[in-house]
């Protein structure tokens, strides 16, 4: 997708359910993903709220990405209310957002849910009994939604594959908010298809813009790593807000105050065959020590981060891990945690700290 290439939003049409399969399959596990039979009943029962992202293609315009949804009365989501389709319904029942593994991490999802919404929200202020966005997400998913209005609900009640789900809702008022933090500025042009963009909506997108910030490197600190700490009884905390370290992002991913300060063994985040970016200071070769900052319990600590799939670890004592990078711009990475664990790490060397 080059910088010219427009995000063309639309209904998605019969013949693309095949493609937006191939999505599917491409962002969930066997055990999460639904069937070509599940899209096309909600299709047939919710077409209106399957809507698909395309770009322009040679002979014709090419899916990246899509959302569906059927509707619900209920309040929260179980089994029963994502299984049914209520046409009257006044929840709408997000079944999947899935973004082809090549547009990842370019604003495709984020641009996708705001125009969802803002759809959702023009049907409802016409009349349409559409009161609530409900969705369930696994925890690395968490910040993105958050991000496009969302809030967390809690853990929720619904199995579906071997990992937890966190139920989140949006609710639908008098106006679509901007999607806060979300730089969208070297995004293509957003198009519309058959229902049309809200007037000045991209203007909008676009001018919600945040400022860039800007932080020093810990090298900078003539104490280097005493010089961004603040002690409390339970340890060593960070004294900044913790920032992306590239120049024209700074992205801030944790406020100052929530991390504890630990020196613990190095650990090899960087690809064996991949050199790390030379933004990225090289960390020491374990066994030897590294400084740490550690997030608890949870990825809601923190302000914006992106996780990978879980990756090989060459430690035997860590089969996997998952790699932590800015959801801004995708640098990293710049910390590490296991799936599923409570423990989540950056690299003290790895961020910028906001003074």
């Amino acid at each position: 997708m080059s910088d010219s290439d427009p995000i063309i939003f639309d209904l998605l049409a019969t013949d693309d359910l095949q493609s937006a399969l191939e999505i599917e399959l491409q962002g969930f596990p066997p055990d999460e993903a639904a069937t070509i039979d599940s899209f096309r009943l909600r299709q047939s029962q919710a077409g209106d709220l399957f809507l698909g992202a395309y770009i322009p293609g040679s002979t014709k315009r090419e899916l990246i990405g899509y959302i569906c949804s059927t509707l619900s009365n209920a309040n929260t989501l179980s089994h029963e209310s994502m299984s049914t389709h209520i046409p009257s319904g006044s929840s709408v029942c997000i079944h999947s957002v899935c973004v082809a593994p090549q547009y990842r991490h370019k604003g495709v999802a984020s641009l996708l849910l705001n125009e969802y919404a803002s759809r959702l929200q023009k049907a409802h202020q016409a009349g349409a009994p559409y009161e609530r966005l409900l969705l369930i997400t696994h925890d690395d998913l968490i910040p993105l939604y958050e991000k496009a209005g969302f809030t967390m609900l809690g853990r929720s009640s619904v199995v579906h594959g071997s990992k937890p789900w966190f139920e989140m809702r949006r609710n639908l008022s008098a106006s679509v908010p901007a999607i806060p933090n979300q730089d969208i500025s070297g995004l293509p042009p957003a198009q519309v298809g058959s229902d049309g963009m809200p007037p000045g909506l991209w203007e909008a997108l676009k001018s919600s813009t945040r400022n860039r910030q800007s932080g020093r490197l810990i090298h900078s600190f003539e104490n280097g790593i005493a010089g961004v700490l603040t002690d409390n009884t339970g340890g060593s905390e960070n004294k900044f807000d913790l920032l992306c370290p590239r120049d024209g992002c700074g992205s801030l991913i944790l406020k100052a105050g929530v991390a504890k300060w630990v020196e613990r063994a190095s650990v090899q985040m960087d690809p064996t065959n991949h050199p790390p970016s030379p933004l990225l200071p090289a960390l020491p070769a374990p066994p030897e020590t590294t400084q740490w900052w550690l997030i608890t319990p949870s990825p809601m600590e923190f302000e914006n981060i992106g996780f990978s799939r879980a990756v090989p670890s060459i430690d035997p004592s860590k089969p996997t891990l998952k790699l932590l990078a800015c959801a801004e711009c995708d640098l990293g990475p710049l910390g590490w945690c296991e799936p599923g664990g409570s423990e989540f790490w950056l690299a003290c060397s790895r961020v910028a700290y906001r003074e």
